[in-house]
């Protein structure tokens, strides 16, 4: 082989060893640039106004309802049927059915002793009416016998002595018997009024009982009073509060159920006590509803109660906090009564302030830290948190505006 090719072939080798190296170093910084590229998911900080806000718990009421009562004067209540709490409803719909067996049962008694006595006053009147002609013949008969009598005793000149007298004995005896019969038929004829007065009293009173039975009767099926949506309230058991439903037994005058007017709704809620102090009439809300997922509506706060009061919706001991209302400024045609709602009521605002999502924000040896990401790895930077609500965190000092932190606490950081 001569030297020319011997060169030749010592450079071919040198640039294929060479090849194999480059290729081999660029592959490992391709791994390993691969395998050190952040995983994590991240977050910009950025500068806009924060908003800190009081979160409020409470749900959609209507400004105006029609509480649904049990009926009074019916007797005992038991609910055959009763409409589905979140029933869209129109004005004279039927919404609860109690049990009119019993009442029924007694309102053909009460008929029965009606008929009874409609009869014993035409029976009473028949009675008297003829006991009253049996009356005025006998007064009619009397006085036909005075004159009689009298007509006798008139002869008394061509007769005996004693056949005069005994004319004059027979005409005070039929006068006597006059009166008697006049005063039999004033009395038959008080008694009668009296017998019948009696009657039409009892009469009277066995209609009234029917007609009350009948209005019963028809309290028993509660109508919707106006359109809206119904919502059943609820009673204690021994087991806890729970919605009134069929078979249960309530008292006169019990509420049964709300029937909101959904043209006009508001939101309920309670705030701590150590919230009250932050709230003001006018602040906005941000409203979020469970059964809306997909929109949020705005309102503003108009009613805060200046006394607290005793929440005896939440768990024992019963907190004391303060009544919340807020006007809803959006609308939403899938809105009703009974929703349960999340408020969000801007208690304060700092404009231009840097914040990063409150998840980014992590502790490390007693103070707050966030993972920065610099190139390919994290850095663990302690940062100042001004303040901070559910979502966001006001970052006071550590942070720039543009710099990426992770959401999850990395493996390894510098």
């Amino acid at each position: 082989m001569t030297p020319v090719l011997r060169i030749l072939r010592a450079r071919r080798k040198t640039a294929i060893v060479t090849g194999a190296v480059l290729l081999l170093a660029a592959g490992f910084f391709i791994v390993r640039k691969v395998r050190s590229a952040p995983s994590l998911p991240t977050a910009p900080a950025v500068r806009k106004e924060f908003v800190d806000y009081v979160e409020v718990h409470g749900e959609i009421k209507a400004v105006h309802s029609a509480t649904i009562v049990a009926p009074a004067g019916a007797g005992d209540l038991l609910i055959l049927k009763i409409a589905p709490t979140g029933t869209k409803v129109k004005k004279g719909e039927t919404l609860v059915e109690f049990d009119a067996s019993t009442l029924r049962q007694k309102l053909a008694q009460d008929r029965s002793a009606l008929k009874s006595a409609e009869a014993g006053i035409e029976q009473s009147t028949a009675s008297s009416k003829l006991k009253e002609e049996q009356d005025l013949t006998d007064v009619m008969s009397s006085r036909f016998d005075v004159q009689s009598a009298q007509m006798d005793a008139s002869k008394q000149e061509i007769l005996s002595e004693i056949d005069g007298k005994k004319a004059l004995l027979k005409v005070s005896d039929m006068e006597q018997k006059v009166k008697e019969n006049e005063t039999k038929l004033g009395a038959d004829h008080s008694s009668a009024k009296s017998d019948l007065a009696s009657k039409i009293e009892l009469r009277d009173r066995a209609a009234f009982q029917v007609k009350q039975d009948e209005t019963g009767i028809v309290a028993l099926t509660l109508h919707a009073p106006i359109d809206g949506s119904f919502t059943v309230l609820s009673h204690w058991e021994p087991t806890g509060t729970v919605p009134f439903k069929p078979g249960d037994r309530v008292w006169a005058g019990a509420g049964l159920a709300e029937l909101p007017d959904n043209s006009a709704l508001r939101v309920a809620g309670r705030v701590e006590e150590a919230d009250r102090g932050r709230m003001r009439i006018g602040q906005s809300v941000t409203i979020r509803l469970d059964a809306i997922p997909d929109r949020n509506l705005q309102g503003r706060v108009d009613k805060i109660s200046p006394t607290a009061s005793m929440d005896f919706s939440a768990g024992w001991p019963f907190p004391r906090n303060f009544e919340l209302g807020i006007a809803l400024t959006d609308s939403d045609s899938r809105l009703a009564s009974g929703m349960s709602a999340t408020a969000r009521v801007a208690v304060d605002r700092v404009e231009n302030a840097v914040v990063i999502p409150v998840g980014a924000v992590f502790r490390r040896s007693g103070r707050s830290v966030a993972y920065v990401l610099h190139g390919s790895r994290f850095v663990l930077t302690p940062i100042e948190v001004a303040r901070r609500n559910s979502d966001e965190a006001m970052i006071a000092a550590g942070l720039a505006p543009g710099d990426r932190v992770a959401l999850h606490e990395p493996a390894e950081t510098e």
